[in-house]
């Protein structure tokens, strides 16, 4: 199956463009099924076969979104090997998805996003930096991946935009506000150091996801703000006060880089009472 894993793995660098991180989890999730195949060749697997091995992971206690996650994973092997003729059959076709528990976002009121992106202390440099990360995760609703990512000639400070690499690789601009593009300027006038990235750590390299979760969560503490915040929680902010000043969701989804409506319009159910607020307004008879 080694073998398998590997031209599977090569498709998805070379045909799908596919992220690192995409590839890292397919790569762990193929590897977990080897092990729970053993002896059993790659050929013989059937439908029993993979419902056994969903119900060893349902055994482990997982959620049915990382089981989707998964079995996904196992569709995509599957039918790769089917159409390059490695193999006849593909066992995945007659298994159906688990029902995925549905999840409200966390948002930030747009007054606690004022006091959390207003807590940095200017006259450090750290606090410039910081101050930078909030501004920029709430003025353009990027991914953390892709805020940790961006170059100086990334941003057009006079068309204010960004042009950010989302997930498998692709492109696109987002705008960016006044406030985060002085945030940014102000920041990399006063750093000593040279570099392509935006954002450093104190040892003049790249800031890391961990990096930019710490700095977060030192702010929260510091505005005494909830606790199960967390820096996609601007993301989901961003996207909850766009709507709720009335964005329509299609700019919403090219904004946040989803590939797919479906996944935008979860923040639908955030703007209920916004909705009911217009009704009761507008109704003759509300």
């Amino acid at each position: 199956m080694e073998r398998y894993i590997e031209k599977y793995v090569r498709y998805l660098e070379i045909e799908k463009n596919a992220s690192k991180h995409t590839i890292l989890n397919y790569r762990r999730d193929l590897d977990e099924f080897k092990k729970f195949l053993g002896e059993t060749q790659l050929e013989n697997v059937d439908y029993l076969g993979l419902r056994k091995f969903l119900s060893t992971l349902r055994e482990k206690n997982l959620k049915s979104r990382s089981i989707s996650r998964k079995l996904s994973c196992l569709r995509s092997f599957f039918r790769f090997l089917n159409r390059e003729g490695f193999l006849k059959n593909d066992p995945t076709q007659a298994i159906s998805s688990p029902k995925l528990e549905r999840y409200l976002p966390i948002f930030l009121t747009e007054d606690e996003v004022t006091k959390l992106i207003e807590s940095p202390d200017a006259k450090e440099l750290s606090g410039l930096r910081d101050r930078a990360i909030l501004e920029t995760f709430y003025s353009t609703g990027i991914r953390i991946s892709e805020l940790v990512g961006l170059n100086l000639e990334n941003i057009d400070f006079f068309g204010a935009v960004v042009k950010v690499s989302g997930k498998g690789k692709k492109q696109r601009l987002v705008p960016i506000g006044d406030k985060a593009l002085w945030a940014i300027r102000d920041y990399t006038e006063q750093r000593k150091q040279q570099a392509p990235a935006i954002f450093l750590n104190k040892n003049g390299r790249r800031i890391t996801d961990r990096g930019v979760r710490l700095v977060l969560d030192k702010y929260i503490r510091r505005t005494a703000l909830r606790e199960n915040i967390s820096p996609h929680s601007l993301r989901h902010s961003f996207a909850t006060h766009l709507l709720n000043r009335g964005a329509d969701l299609r700019s919403v989804q090219e904004l946040l880089g989803h590939a797919n409506l479906s996944t935008t319009q979860i923040y639908t159910h955030l703007t209920t009472e916004k909705l009911k607020s217009v009704y009761d307004k507008a109704h003759p008879r509300a």
